[in-house]
């Protein structure tokens, strides 16, 4: 099924088969590329995007950070991200915007020309066989990689090259039995996860490290706005990794999955997963996400 999407790439809609860069292209050979990834879900209007405007600023940012230039207008990346999703006649899924470098180069600087654009929607469930929606609670171990250092290239920039980091973590995760990793930064505190932020619940509140060695998670600032709405305690800051031993719950979140508990880190089993507090939290993202919670209609991008 995957193989019958239609790609967004440049301005016009091209079969998957040839949605495709050169080897020798500098985002592929030195991982230049820059992305996003959206979740689409089926709301109470339509299918609507999870914070679209939200996740196009971030793409800004990023090639601000490392100095690229992007061809096109906030506004009309939204609209190539909606003109996506109706050209593949969804209704749930993922869209994962790329920006690359195709040019043929051997040199470290890319060329000094626009980033070219493309644009993919697709169902995992029914292309993939896979659904990444599904939440359920997971095991998680201390990698033994850090966090890339802020001091060594911008974290917050959501680029090809920065995600090996998570990589050779989830790698060493899997080796050991666990399906997680938590990363801490070159400090000694907790950091995220390869591809996650985490989240703690202590005496009711709800921690999680703050910005600086960790990566400006739509999802994170999600469940923090959410739970804040809410009447839930938040605590952003450095967070020692005696707290994996002591926290009373613990959960991830990324795109695919806005809350999904963590049952088991390294030796120690948490009982509750999830937790009320988690469990709480989860209902709260998928009220949100089917557009029954009016404060946060704003989040929602209809395609239609």
């Amino acid at each position: 099924m995957i193989e019958q999407r239609m790609v967004f790439l440049n301005g016009e809609f091209v079969a998957w088969e040839n949605a495709t860069v050169h080897i020798m292209s500098h985002s592929f050979g030195r991982g230049s590329a820059i992305f996003e990834v959206i979740s689409l879900h089926d709301g109470d209007v339509g299918p609507v995007i999870f914070r679209l405007r939200d996740h196009i600023n971030r793409l800004f940012k990023t090639a601000e950070l490392l100095d690229m230039q992007l061809p096109y207008t906030h506004e009309q990346f939204c609209k190539a991200v909606a003109d996506t999703v109706r050209r593949n006649n969804l209704n749930k899924g993922f869209i994962k915007v790329i920006c690359y470098y195709p040019q043929f180069c051997v040199e470290i600087v890319p060329p000094r020309v626009p980033l070219s654009v493309s644009i993919f929607a697709f169902d995992p469930g029914k292309d993939l066989e896979k659904d990444f929606f599904a939440a359920q609670s997971t095991t998680a171990c201390v990698s033994k990689w850090r966090k890339l250092d802020p001091q060594t290239v911008p974290v917050r920039a959501k680029a090809a090259a920065n995600y090996l980091n998570g990589m050779v973590a989830r790698l060493e995760a899997g080796k050991r039995g666990f399906e997680y990793a938590i990363l801490l930064d070159t400090q000694g505190f907790i950091a995220e996860g390869g591809t996650e932020s985490i989240f703690f619940v202590q005496n009711g509140n709800l921690l999680t490290p703050a910005l600086g060695t960790v990566l400006e998670s739509i999802s994170r600032i999600s469940v923090l706005e959410a739970a804040g709405a809410s009447g839930i305690k938040t605590f952003e800051g450095r967070l020692s990794v005696d707290l994996l031993d002591k926290a009373e719950e613990v959960f991830f979140s990324c795109s695919p999955l806005k809350v999904f508990p963590v049952r088991k880190i390294e030796d120690r089993v948490l009982e509750k997963a999830p937790g009320e507090l988690t469990q709480k939290m989860a209902t709260l993202l998928q009220n949100i996400i089917s557009g029954k919670d009016e404060r946060f209609k704003k989040w929602l991008y209809p395609v239609e």
